[in-house]
């Protein structure tokens, strides 16, 4: 008895975790790969967290185009990989590269492109936007946010001097 009360506890957590969960996908394409294009759909973004490269002399790069546009028109490289070979010759490294992360708001396509001689990592999550639906007015076009490292904004606090009591 014991044990049917637990399978069906598990069984309610192990749903709850299908259908609450978001998972983080992890792609790796070689040289010999075609292109890995993304869509994210309107009222929904995407987090890279992990972009890397080992080997290869040219940087791998996500390109976003945005809704409307055609691999052929408007698009811009919102990030590039990270080495992770320290190797030797042209291609000598002194130090660690810093890992960036992005989030692109959709709609809009992402495209990588495979480097010749070299394999990407890409590890990215799709989310909806919960902050769909406030506020602010008329509906209008989405405007894509690309947005670098997150990180702290440094706000200047004020400490008032203690002023000498008459």
């Amino acid at each position: 008895m014991l044990a049917i009360r637990y399978f069906v506890g598990l069984t309610f957590l192990a749903a709850a975790a299908v259908v609450f969960a978001n998972p983080w996908k992890s792609k790796i394409i070689s040289s010999e790969d075609s292109a890995l294009e993304i869509t994210v759909p309107e009222e929904h973004f995407m987090k890279i967290t992990n972009f890397i490269q080992e080997g290869g002399t040219d940087r791998g790069v996500v390109q976003v185009f945005l809704a409307g546009d055609t691999p052929n028109g408007g698009s811009t490289k919102v990030l590039t990989a990270t080495r992770i070979d320290l190797s030797t010759g042209a291609n000598a490294q002194n130090a660690p590269e810093i890992s960036n992360r992005v989030t692109i708001q959709g709609p809009a396509k992402v495209r990588i492109s495979p480097v010749l001689g070299a394999k990407l990592f890409i590890t990215y999550r799709k989310e909806r936007d919960a902050g769909t639906g406030g506020g602010g007015g008329g509906g209008g076009t989405p405007i894509p946010i690309f947005s670098a490292t997150p990180g702290v904004t440094p706000s200047p606090t004020f400490f008032p001097l203690p002023s000498p009591s008459p």
